[in-house]
C-alpha cells in the first residue's frame, strides 16, 4: 500500500513522519528528495530548493520519473506537498500521470495554526524559504485541502486532515498510525 502524507512547509511533517516511521513497518520516501536526486545528476540543480524554481516543464518530467520509481514499491508513506508554490502559481504536486502511477490508498494532510508554521519557518536555518506571511500559509494550507479533494476524487482514495498541535506531535502521529495499522 501507498500512502501521501503532505504538509506545507513548517507543519511539522518531518518530526511527525519520523514517529510515525518507528511504530510501522512502512519505508517513507520523500518526493522531493527523489526529484532532487535525479535532478542533481544531470547538474539542474545545487540544492533542493532550486527545484521548485525549474520551467514548470522540468518539474513535470522529474515528477514523472519519481513516480514511475515508486510506484513499484509497496508499503511506502510518500512524503511530498499537495502543491507547490512557484513563481506562476501553484503547480500540483500529485497531477494526474502522477497518482495513475503512484495508486495511492489514502492522503494525509497535515496542518497546523499559520502562525506557528510561520515561527517554525524562521528559525529554520537548514532550508532557503520564500519570505511568507501568515495569510500565504493560511492560503497555502487552503488550497492544499482543494487539491487533496480533487486528487481523492479522481482515485478514490480517503483524506484524513491531521492537526499538529504546537509541542504534541506524538498525538499527530499516533493519528496516522491508528489508520495505517490493520485492525485486530
Amino acid at each position: 500500500m501507498r500512502v501521501v502524507i503532505s504538509g506545507v512547509a513548517g507543519v511539522g511533517k518531518s518530526t511527525i513522519l519520523e514517529i510515525v516511521k518507528s511504530r510501522t513497518n512502512y519505508d517513507i520516501i520523500n518526493f522531493g528528495t527523489l526529484m532532487f536526486e535525479m535532478a542533481r545528476n544531470i547538474n539542474l540543480v545545487r540544492d533542493r530548493d532550486e527545484l521548485r524554481k525549474l520551467p514548470v516543464d522540468t518539474q513535470m518530467n522529474l515528477q514523472k520519473k519519481a513516480s514511475a520509481a515508486i510506484g513499484k514499491m509497496n508499503n511506502v508513506i510518500i512524503d511530498t506537498h499537495m502543491t507547490i508554490k512557484t513563481p506562476d502559481g501553484y503547480l500540483p504536486g500529485l497531477p494526474e500521470w502522477v497518482l495513475r502511477e503512484l495508486k495511492v490508498a489514502s492522503y494525509y494532510l497535515i496542518e497546523a495554526l499559520p502562525s506557528q508554521i510561520l515561527s517554525r519557518r524562521q528559525h529554520d536555518s537548514t532550508r532557503s524559504r520564500d519570505s511568507d506571511n501568515e495569510e500565504d500559509i493560511r492560503q497555502h494550507q487552503e488550497v492544499n485541502r482543494y487539491y487533496a479533494a480533487s486528487y481523492s476524487v479522481y482515485t478514490g482514495a480517503t483524506i484524513t486532515f491531521i492537526q499538529n498541535i504546537d509541542g504534541k506531535p506524538d498525538i499527530a502521529a499516533e493519528n496516522i498510525v491508528r489508520r495505517l495499522m490493520p485492525h485486530d
